[in-house]
């Protein structure tokens, strides 16, 4: 199974969330709350970085 660098983060970013919600909030909807926000945050901020690398190469 060959990953690219995008679906690795995507990867990575889905587990790191699921542990982050299941152990830092006590009830569920505040999990996957908080879950939903760390993945996004992952994402979004591997993209923004990857973004600015770009434009600070060029």
């Amino acid at each position: 199974m060959t990953l690219t660098h995008f679906s690795a983060v995507v990867l990575f970013s889905l587990f790191t969330a699921v542990v982050f919600g299941i152990t830092q909030r006590a009830e569920p909807r505040l999990m996957i709350r908080f879950g939903l926000f760390t993945f996004a945050a992952f994402v979004g901020g591997t993209i923004a970085a990857s973004w600015l690398m770009f434009f600070i190469k060029r």
